[in-house]
């Protein structure tokens, strides 16, 4: 877990790694979409902009989601309005899910593709790869930041994120582990709270308590899901060339990706709304529902991929 990357010299700003990996994830989608468009013989710029929307939008998506998901933790009381507030809104802390993004900036980038008149079945068929891209190193900033993390696991690949980590907190509040007395504090209206590591720091001897208490072990389940990520970008890759229908690439992202995330998310630490289902696993069915559709509809065409990305009409 390393949730600050470093600080600027001279100032308190810090650059935390959970947003340089959402940059470097933007960064290799876009340029894999570039480089996608051109085979396409489609302008590489307008791909390069749409990188940037869903960036935008699907961060607002993603956050929405994960504020919902977890209504309980961003509406308990004794933090305050304000303070609960800043928590929903601050995404340097993590918590973005990717359905939530994926649900908004899909049609964003679908009414920006109508607008340009790129065709929008092979604009999809581009962004699906993409999309896996740089999902799989935004699960990179996630096992950084230690968020997201999975059930509880002895053993290898188990690995143990430190003091005021999300594990850590949720273990806590599970009775799972009894923290130090000297790590509590009681706040105005008599309730304990954990201290946070930065007012920890400001005493040595509860720096070294705070440095010696670690979450129990847990699935790695964020390295899980950025190896799928990786694996399903190369698999939607190496079918793109035997493709002859556009969109089907798209179409076959949605049909897998939502089984790999399924199981993904029955390891992971997610409250259940449904029985013992997440939003996102419920989410996921739709999706698959969604992906065998477009990859029947789609195949009903008989014209195939043009070599310069037209698009069937």
């Amino acid at each position: 877990m390393l949730k600050e990357l470093f600080r600027i010299p001279g100032t308190d700003i810090a650059i935390y790694t959970y947003g340089v990996m959402l940059v470097v994830g933007t960064l290799a989608a876009i340029w894999l979409a570039r480089g996608l468009a051109r085979r396409k013989g489609l302008d590489p710029e307008l791909f390069v902009n749409a990188g940037l929307i869903a960036l935008f939008s699907g961060v607002i998506g993603a956050r929405l989601s994960h504020v919902i998901e977890n209504w309980d933790f961003y509406t308990r009381p004794g933090v305050g309005f304000f303070g609960l507030l800043w928590e929903a809104v601050n995404i340097r802390s993590g918590g973005l899910t990717y359905y939530g993004g994926f649900l908004l900036a899909f049609p964003v980038l679908i009414v920006y593709g109508i607008r340009k008149k790129v065709p929008v079945r092979v604009g999809m068929d581009i962004i699906a790869p993409a999309l896996m891209i740089g999902l799989a190193f935004g699960r990179i900033g996630c096992f950084f930041n230690g968020c997201c993390s999975g059930e509880r696991l002895d053993g290898v690949p188990a690995v143990e994120f430190p003091y005021y980590s999300d594990a850590y907190l949720e273990q806590v509040t599970d009775g799972k582990i009894i923290p130090p007395p000297a790590l509590l504090q009681e706040d105005l209206r008599g309730n304990m709270h954990l201290i946070t590591p930065m007012e920890a720091a400001k005493d040595p001897k509860l720096a070294q308590i705070a440095a010696d208490q670690h979450a129990l072990g847990v699935h790695p389940t964020q390295i899980y899901s950025s190896f799928t990520g990786f694996l399903l970008a190369a698999l939607l890759l190496a079918y793109m060339p035997f493709s002859k229908k556009p969109g089907r690439v798209f179409a076959l992202m949605l049909m897998i990706e939502p089984v790999t995330r399924f199981l993904l998310e029955s390891l992971r630490v997610e409250p259940a709304v449904l029985g013992n289902m997440s939003v996102s696993m419920l989410l996921a069915i739709p999706q698959f529902a969604l992906g065998v559709l477009l990859w029947w509809w789609f195949g009903r065409s008989t014209a195939s991929v043009a070599k310069h990305g037209r698009e069937p009409t």
